[in-house]
């Protein structure tokens, strides 16, 4: 497999063409962004790391009948995967309150949701990313009802077995975010990364911060965070 012109590059991630059909070849940056593009910087590793635990997640979940865009892994950054049409929603499930989701209803951080919940964000960094529901959604044409009640089973069955998985890690899954994509058949997939990036990782026992928020926020030892994620997912 040849690697082609590069088609677009993100906060996190540079997509490139390839010699074959179908076939998009993800390589992970090392960069850092918060709020939007508004905060910007580097964490050492972080791209081999987001790459590896991504690829690492994406298998435990095809093993449990969730379809992802991943083919296989060809290094350290890089990995091949399957052409998807992105739909522009960033699907949010929280199981603890935290974040943006504390702030928006008053709820302390750190408070266990009684069910875990899911939201919709229109994928529009311009608009600042804003909370849509299921029939703007519809409105608008991102996806239809039956796209939309896929997506959700999706969702709630990846928390279900991250939480399980994570669970034996002594690691607390708070919250996280996917992007699904279609294939060139019409098939839905879950695609983009499951990382530090875009989840919220807490030590069962201390509760300490193991992902991009101690970037967010300041708090410092992000390579560590990143590297405690790694070794742990890979001890198992």
């Amino acid at each position: 497999m040849e690697k082609g012109k590069m088609i677009y590059e993100g906060k996190a991630k540079r997509v490139y063409e390839t010699d074959e059909k179908d076939i998009y070849i993800v390589d992970y940056k090392d960069d850092a962004t918060a709020f939007n593009g508004e905060k910007k910087g580097t964490i050492s590793g972080k791209g081999v790391i987001n790459n590896r635990v991504t690829n690492h997640f994406m298998q435990i979940l095809e093993e449990n009948g969730i379809p992802t865009h991943l083919i296989k892994e060809l290094s350290d950054r890089e990995t091949a995967v399957k052409k998807v049409d992105i739909i522009m929603l960033e699907v949010i499930i929280r199981n603890i309150a935290a974040g943006s989701f504390s702030k928006r209803y008053g709820v302390k951080e750190g408070t266990k949701l009684i069910a875990p919940s899911l939201e919709y964000s229109y994928k529009n960094d311009d608009l600042g990313d804003p909370l849509i529901n299921d029939y703007h959604i519809i409105s608008l044409g991102i996806a239809t009802r039956e796209e939309l009640d896929t997506i959700a089973d999706y969702a709630f069955k990846v928390n279900k077995v991250l939480t399980d998985y994570l669970k034996d890690l002594n690691i607390i899954l708070v919250d996280f975010k996917l992007e699904f994509g279609k294939t060139s058949d019409g098939k839905i997939v879950l695609a983009d990364e499951i990382s530090p990036d875009t989840c919220r990782f807490w030590d069962a026992t201390t509760m300490e911060k193991l992902d991009k928020d101690r970037f967010r926020r300041d708090l410092g030892g992000e390579v560590e965070a990143y590297n405690e994620i790694l070794k742990r997912v890979f001890s198992k």
